[in-house]
């Protein structure tokens, strides 16, 4: 089958092996894949043990399971496999088991390929009226929505969001649904319009906020965060890049900031949000698998891969 394969690089392959799906998985067959900034990270080296089949956001149809009401199903899946009986498993973290299986990123073949295996209890079928292309969100829309899991953002509270991209783009309108003061930090004014009907805008760094968002996806953003949140303040990371920072933790232990690491969120949740159309996204620029490095590079608000 062909597939989009990293072993210290992305190489597209026609005769990648076909999965074979164990006894709690199900075959999907993709219909369309998602470029995430944490791919484009793994190919600078984020995660340099991985090898195997990149990608991670993905609607595919359920061809073969060991849950006959999956069968024939549009789904979409969530990354993280857990062992199932490690202190985090059992307590209900397998986000964080130390032996999980994430696809695409550790230990598990992505969804950049004709065909992927995954745990059953990983999968979600997509509400018919959600079209394929919009589905194909729901994997960053519950990263968005991880945050208000982790952080009761209060009408009253003003917000701050650092970054003016795909993720940042998400983050923003989720909060947003809360009613809080949100004002959205970029760089560039082009994109900054897209945020304009639910949130202020600005390129400017001179005022500060009770919680600070940092969805830059570089290295500066906790750095950026720092200096814009006020004192007894939440700071919540949701970028994940391959680099290192400098930074002095004496300022957040003076000034009593509390920083809180935020990343794959609820599936269902996101799912409802794009039911009801709560949450407007810019169509997603696909390409043929062979076509990966233009997908790669592309400028659009979204691109990936049909099948």
């Amino acid at each position: 089958m062909k597939a989009l394969y990293y072993k210290n690089q992305a190489q597209y392959l026609e005769d990648y092996p076909m999965p074979i799906p164990g006894p709690n998985e199900s075959l999907v067959k993709i219909l369309i894949s998602a470029i995430c900034n944490t791919d484009k990270e793994v190919l600078k080296g984020y995660k340099p043990n991985f090898s195997g089949v990149l990608g991670h956001e993905f609607v595919g149809e359920v061809v073969k399971s060991n849950k006959n009401e999956l069968i024939g199903k549009r789904v979409v899946g969530e990354l993280n496999e857990g062992c199932g009986h490690c202190i985090y498993c059992n307590s209900g973290r397998e986000k964080h088991c130390l032996n999980r299986k994430v696809i695409g990123i550790s230990g598990k073949d992505g969804c950049f390929a004709e065909y992927m295996t995954i745990h059953s209890d990983l999968l979600h079928i997509v509400p018919e009226e959600i079209p394929t292309e919009t589905a194909v969100f729901t994997e960053p829309l519950a990263a968005a929505l991880e945050i208000m899991e982790q952080a009761h953002i209060k009408p009253s509270k003003n917000v701050a969001v650092i970054g003016d991209g795909r993720l940042a783009f998400m983050i923003a309108q989720v909060v947003s649904l809360s009613g809080a003061d949100l004002t959205v930090i970029g760089r560039h004014e082009d994109k900054l319009e897209q945020f304009s009907s639910f949130s202020k805008t600005t390129t400017k760094t001179d005022e500060t906020y009770e919680i600070v968002i940092d969805a830059t996806g570089s290295p500066t953003g906790i750095l950026s965060a720092q200096k814009l949140v006020r004192n007894k303040g939440l700071i919540v990371l949701k970028s994940t890049y391959a680099g290192k920072v400098e930074i002095d933790m004496s300022t957040f232990v003076v000034n009593e900031i509390t920083i809180k690491g935020s990343r794959c969120g609820p599936f269902e949740p996101a799912l409802q949000l794009l039911r009801r159309g709560l949450v407007n996204l810019p169509a997603i620029e696909l390409y043929d698998l062979k076509d990966y490095e233009k997908a790669l590079h592309s400028k659009a608000f979204k691109s990936g891969f049909k099948f």
